[in-house]
């Protein structure tokens, strides 16, 4: 496991783009056969990128969170970018089509995953300390609460499909959905905003292999960007804004955690006033 400690903002005006990068993206998490783990003390979230290959994959635990298991005292929330594939949790199976989402709540003590044969499942974790057990549930691509946002003409016409949410599958903290950008937009997330207090992450997926997408993050007067790739992800602390524009159309899983669990708890930024 990777361990990240926290950043302020003052520290991102003295950053080159290596440092950034080291800090805010994750690269690499879907690696065949490996569980691939990110600590950050960012509200001590938990990245993951699961890749089963020939064989299951059990979840380890890590010596950093200090559990007999990973789930001992904490939540995730799941998302499947790859082909389909199987999570197995505490001897209940389900099946995760792409794009699906399982929530696996505080308490379950053997969660492992694997594929289906017909390509590579892979799957995208996020997980936070839970304080209360909720039970898993799976969620089926497309069958969240919908939102359609932006307009065709600001090119951030989008499909937002919140799953893990106040509103739908409970949790303790973890708030989590996915979007989808309509062909010809290439926005997410403008105007931009922050969430003083929740640390969120976006993985982008669903990009060409030569496209990529520029993220903006730091001070709403002090921003800076990283290019990002296919099935890469981004920390963003609560102070940072974080939005995007690809060279083309993309899709990302966007999951928070924090002091509270309303999704419209957002401080926004007219694109005018930022520097």
């Amino acid at each position: 496991m990777e361990l990240r400690h926290a950043t302020n903002p003052d520290q991102v005006p003295g950053m080159d783009t290596t440092e950034l990068r080291e800090r805010y993206l994750v690269p690499g998490l879907f690696q065949a056969g490996t569980v691939q783990a990110v600590y950050t003390h960012e509200d001590r979230v938990v990245l993951a990128g699961i890749t089963p290959a020939a064989e299951p994959i059990a979840m380890p635990t890590y010596p950093e969170i200090r559990s007999e298991y990973f789930f001992a005292h904490r939540e995730a929330g799941i998302v499947n970018v790859g082909a389909p594939g199987q999570i197995v949790v505490d001897g209940t199976e389900y099946a995760l089509a792409t794009g699906a989402c399982l929530y696996v709540g505080r308490g379950a003590r053997e969660v492992t995953f694997a594929g289906s044969g017909a390509g590579e499942a892979r799957f995208y974790l996020f997980s936070a300390p839970a304080h209360t057990a909720y039970p898993t549930v799976l969620t089926e691509p497309g069958t969240g609460t919908v939102r359609e946002l932006g307009d065709q003409e600001t090119s951030n016409r989008r499909t937002l499909n919140q799953y893990i949410h106040e509103n739908g599958v409970r949790s303790c903290q973890v708030v989590m959905g996915v979007t989808t950008l309509h062909t010809g937009s290439m926005w997410n997330t403008m105007p931009a905003h922050t969430h003083d207090r929740r640390t969120e992450c976006y993985l982008y997926f669903d990009l060409p292999e030569d496209a990529r997408v520029l993220h903006i993050l730091g001070k709403p007067d002090e921003t800076r960007h990283l290019v990002v790739a296919n099935q890469e992800a981004i920390i963003s602390p609560s102070w940072s804004v974080h939005s995007g524009v690809g060279t083309s159309a993309y899709s990302f899983v966007w999951a928070m955690a924090g002091e509270n669990q309303s999704f419209d708890d957002m401080d926004t930024f007219p694109v005018a006033e930022m520097r």
